[in-house]
């Protein structure tokens, strides 16, 4: 039941943030739904490549090609009334971050992988999609802007590789906290130190 609902959540939210990028850049419709199909579902696929599923099982997700679809086409026909509020929040790609990082992690570690592939499995899958999404749209990929984000998916990836999660109750919780972290991230600036950082120390 967590799997599949943090399926859905990861799925619609990262499909709406692709959908919001390039409606932000000006794309047409069929641009809307290559960016945010390839947003919603690239994660997946960088994840099954790393951890040796077949990528094919992606194409068994209907019901989830439905939901992004739907997101997606709610998005372009109602950007007058929403764009401007969506630029000012991320919640979505926040969403989508916290439950792919958790869902990632989670098939690592049932498919009994050690703690640095399931890490590794979730910054992937957390940050795989908007990664591709940002390349897409000639953007800086956003794991490599300032505000901290892939640490979060690596925060969710290590609580679950060391089993410290023991019900579906504290996976719930787990998301809402990643999400909380990296909307303060943004709202704050929280950044992780730089070269120059360490060079200004010795100043």
């Amino acid at each position: 039941m967590v799997w599949e609902t943090l399926n859905i959540i990861g799925t619609i939210a990262f499909a709406i943030s692709g959908a919001i990028v390039a409606i932000e850049e000006k794309y047409d419709i069929l641009g809307v739904l290559v960016l945010g199909f390839v947003t919603a579902f690239g994660g997946g696929a960088i994840r099954n490549l790393l951890i040796g599923a077949p990528v094919s099982l992606l194409w068994d997700q209907a019901l989830l090609f439905t939901l992004a679809l739907a997101s997606i086409v709610i998005v372009f026909l109602s950007k007058e009334l929403w764009l401007d509020y969506f630029r000012r929040i991320v919640i979505f790609d926040a969403m989508g971050l916290a439950a792919f990082a958790i869902q990632g992690a989670m098939l690592a570690s049932d498919n009994g992988l050690p703690l640095v592939a399931v890490a590794t499995a979730a910054v992937l899958t957390g940050s795989g999609g908007g990664m591709v999404r940002d390349v897409l749209a000639g953007r800086k990929p956003v794991i490599f802007r300032d505000e901290i984000y892939a640490l979060w998916a690596l925060l969710a990836g290590l609580m679950i590789g060391l089993g410290l999660l023991t019900s579906a109750y504290m996976y719930y919780v787990l998301f809402v906290i990643i999400v909380a972290l990296r909307m303060l991230s943004v709202q704050y600036n929280w950044t992780l130190p730089k070269y120059s950082d360490v060079q200004n120390l010795y100043k």
